[in-house]
């Protein structure tokens, strides 16, 4: 079973950081089941993919793209300039875009379109708020974001055809706030999206389909996050910043493969 290790560096290691990163990083053995994607900021994903070198296996993505190719609008990045850059990967609908820069599930649905046609991996993340979390509307939240998205006839036939995706469960609040999900939530939320993933895409594909946990994930709680079911990977922030810790986490990611 192929395993997911995500690091989002938010906005942490600039250019230089970045590779003193890349060259701090313990040796990553045996990669045949585990992807591993860093997410630097857009600026150092130049400085990142140089010091990893061609032969790397490790994958780099970008951690926001704007919905068109190309425009008027100032402070953003198309796609297709990451990918020039070096990404492969782009998360799209992270909380803290949604939440900081009040970004809509329409936004969302198009940033994730224009990711696909410049041939990037959208990582598209959903996840409930504490209020909406105590008002039991889990599903509720995390169908809408989806829908959003998977509605799209455009990306839910990019899809079908075999165009890659993944997900990204996050709840909101349990990123920063002390409070740690566990595996048994983890699972609940990721058993809605994988039925939900299969009304808008069919069976096969939503038992096929990776869909990470990302919410304060270390290494020391990763190994139990990554052996629930359901849980094909994980989404890590800070632990993420640590070339150490991020190692650890790859090695059980490997380990339960």
């Amino acid at each position: 079973m192929r395993r997911f290790v995500a690091g989002n560096w938010k906005m942490n290691h600039g250019p230089v950081e970045a590779a003193h990163f890349i060259e701090a990083l313990p040796p990553l053995t045996d990669l045949r089941c585990v992807t591993v994607i860093v997410f630097p900021p857009a600026i150092s994903l130049p400085a990142a993919r140089a010091a990893l070198g061609s032969s790397s296996s490790i994958s780099l993505g970008v951690q926001g793209v704007h919905g068109e190719a190309s425009g008027a609008f100032t402070g953003e990045i198309a796609a297709g300039m990451a990918a020039e850059a070096g990404a492969t990967y782009a998360l799209v609908g992270h909380s803290e875009r949604r939440t900081l820069f009040h970004e809509t599930d329409e936004e969302t649905g198009g940033k994730v379109a224009a990711a696909q046609l410049a041939g990037l991996t959208p990582v598209l993340c959903v996840g409930e708020r504490i209020n909406e979390r105590k008002e039991g509307r889990l599903e509720e939240v995390i169908v809408r974001q989806l829908d959003a998205v998977l509605g799209s006839e455009v990306v839910g036939d990019r899809i079908r055809a075999g165009v890659a995706f993944l997900l990204a469960y996050e709840p909101v609040w349990a990123i920063g706030t002390g409070k740690e999900a566990t595996p048994s939530d983890a699972s609940q939320a990721h058993a809605i999206l994988r039925r939900r993933v299969g009304h808008w895409l069919g069976s096969d594909r939503a038992r096929e389909l990776p869909i990470l946990y990302g919410g304060s994930v270390t290494p020391a709680n990763a190994r139990g996050l990554l052996a629930a079911e359901g849980v094909d990977g994980v989404l890590v922030g800070g632990a993420s910043l640590d070339p150490g810790s991020f190692a650890r986490i790859v090695e059980l990611a490997r380990e339960l493969c």
